[in-house]
């Protein structure tokens, strides 16, 4: 059964210039002993900050046979290059300090995520972790809501796995006049369309036992992400 964390989140109050630096969870596991893995972590984060800065996406290797890590590093595909390594720096530095002495450490930002591993999962669809945030409050008018939340998130599903999207999508849907739903989709680089569409659908398969009726709501995945809310947070800004 797959392993499913899951975090309340009153999202609407959290500001926008604590978001490049403050971490919104992690997982951790895999202990090991051993200063050639500790070297090989060392030099895949170091490795991850310098090219993920540049390109938004990276991943990397350091080590062989039982001592190798496998390394990746995202920033959403809508903020600058300088949040992006404000971001990357951030992760670098905090995930050995949240995940010491674990050989598989993953931690997730609003604008970047990065992970270490010492199994290969570059590639691969990993839907294994879930990391489920939600706002509180409820809807008003719930079940068309719903409805026309369901329409923009299959809408930009459809774009964020479309040639050229960059396994990256976002959007709008005026609901009222009064009450506009921005959503967010996206993939890690290393996947294929297919993949890609796989973890997407995954994802959004929560909405119904996690998000219903609710203003706003993310699922996070160590491969896709998917986000609503009634407040742009994705960037250019309203």
């Amino acid at each position: 059964m797959a392993l499913l964390h899951h975090l309340l989140l009153l999202s609407i109050l959290l500001p926008f210039c604590t978001a490049a630096t403050d971490p919104i969870g992690q997982h951790c596991a895999n202990s090991f002993n051993g200063s050639e893995i500790q070297d090989n972590i060392d030099h895949v984060l170091s490795d991850l900050v310098a090219k993920a800065s540049v390109g938004g996406f990276a991943t990397t290797y350091s080590g062989e046979g039982s001592d190798i890590i496998y390394g990746l590093a995202q920033c959403r595909g809508d903020v600058s290059s300088d949040d992006c390594s404000t971001c990357l720096r951030a992760a670098a530095k905090e995930l050995p300090t949240v995940c010491p002495d674990q050989a598989d450490a993953r931690i997730w930002y609003d604008y970047c995520f990065m992970r270490y591993d010492n199994e290969n999962f570059i590639g691969k669809d990993d839907t294994e972790f879930a990391l489920i945030l939600y706002n509180v409050r409820n809807a008003t008018d719930p079940e068309a809501f719903d409805k026309e939340k369901e329409r923009l998130m299959s809408r930009l599903e459809a774009e964020a796995v479309a040639p050229g999207s960059q396994e990256f999508a976002t959007g709008k849907t005026e609901f009222t006049p009064n009450v506009t739903i921005y959503g967010l989709e996206q993939c890690t680089k290393d996947l294929k369309p297919l993949t890609c569409a796989q973890c997407l659908s995954s994802a959004l398969a929560k909405f119904p036992d996690y998000c219903r009726f609710r203003q706003g709501c993310r699922v996070l995945y160590s491969s896709c992400i998917v986000r609503y809310e009634i407040y742009p947070f994705f960037f250019p800004l309203d």
